[in-house]
């Protein structure tokens, strides 16, 4: 991997698919150690919307963005773009993440609970059979009852362990591969609300351990998502809750782990949490700022973990140099909003 390129840092607007939902467009980046940013759509379809991006792990010059047609592909770090041959559904992708283990393998999530995979880094596509019926939940007037894989995860020690987070479903698994699939969202019904997940993280520091992040808050596991408790994060509305957008681990310290939240999925209220014992405790950080909207999503620089970048979705990007101790602004243009996704190349 080529060491001194310029790195990236992408964020991409999107909005829900529900009819009547406000919907913002547009795919920005920005080079690291500036703080302009630049929009980054040629090749890519009119109005892109943006709701996944995944950079290669061994040629960060590679990076996938997920639209409301299909994947697109570029290789030279979001400069141009082409659409991969996918023989898709015309369905929006909501996820993308290659297999840690092998790069060469990449999974996408789509609404109405698709899941493609490729083999050979995007050229070719097959569709899995994801055949899970989901349990009856509550789903209140407008909501929107598409099963969106809004994230997918691989666990890093074995490559035939996936999961996935589907709003409204709950958390599929799979252990053969992506072969057969099985609901695995006992547990995670709180205050009547719906089984609303929008992401899941195998953990590295305690193997079998796995987290699920939704409307209700987050949720953990220590066997494979068989069981689940309530992590019991700092409430941020008045119903006791915290809504959760998206997590990761810091690159190469997995005991150190964020999540990105609010108090809603609008709201005035934007905020991080960090656990730097694998997930066992959590506590709210101080960033010495005030997110004036709900934290959607968050990237690690791969080659330098220490510099990481969060956005919340009424377009506030905040970027730090050491590890999130301290951060500065590096507001998105005006009238950039609804921020669904962020990676760095």
């Amino acid at each position: 991997m080529t060491t001194n390129r310029t790195s990236y840092v992408f964020v991409g607007l999107a909005g829900e698919t529900a009819p009547g939902r406000p919907t913002k467009s547009g795919l920005y980046r920005m080079a690291v150690g500036d703080d302009t940013w630049a929009l980054a759509t040629r090749g890519l379809p009119d109005a892109p919307t943006i709701r996944a991006i995944a950079t290669h792990p061994e040629h960060p010059e590679i990076v996938f963005a997920g639209t409301q047609n299909g994947p697109y592909r570029s290789t030279d770090a979001g400069e141009h773009w082409e659409r991969v041959d996918i023989a898709d559904h015309g369905l929006p992708v909501w996820s993308l993440v290659f297999d840690p283990r092998d790069s060469k393998v990449l999974y996408a999530g789509y609404e109405n609970c698709e899941i493609f995979r490729s083999d050979d880094g995007g050229e070719h596509w097959d569709q899995l059979p994801v055949t899970v019926r989901f349990p009856e939940v509550t789903v209140s007037p407008g909501s929107n009852p598409a099963k969106r894989v809004l994230e997918l995860a691989v666990n890093p020690a074995n490559s035939s362990e996936i999961y996935g987070a589907i709003e409204v479903g709950g958390v599929i698994r799979s252990l053969d591969g992506g072969e057969h699939w099985e609901n695995m969202s006992h547990g995670q019904y709180v205050n009547d609300d719906t089984v609303d997940m929008h992401g899941v993280l195998v953990a590295r520091w305690r193997p079998g351990t796995v987290f699920a992040i939704g409307r209700a808050g987050l949720f953990c596991s220590a066997d494979q998502g068989a069981h689940w408790a309530s992590a019991r994060l700092e409430a941020l509305n008045p119903k006791g809750q915290t809504y959760c957008r998206d997590i990761r681990e810091v690159p190469g310290d997995p005991k150190t782990i964020w999540l990105a939240a609010g108090a809603n999925f609008q709201s005035d209220l934007g905020a991080l949490f960090r656990s730097k014992d694998g997930g066992a405790s959590w506590h709210r950080v101080d960033m010495g700022v005030k997110p004036q909207t709900t934290m959607f999503a968050m990237a690690f620089d791969k080659r330098r973990p220490s510099r990481m970048y969060c956005a919340t979705t009424g377009g506030e990007v905040f970027a730090s140099e050491d590890g999130g101790q301290s951060w500065g602004e590096r507001p998105l243009p005006e009238g950039a909003t609804q921020v669904y996704a962020m990676a760095c190349a």
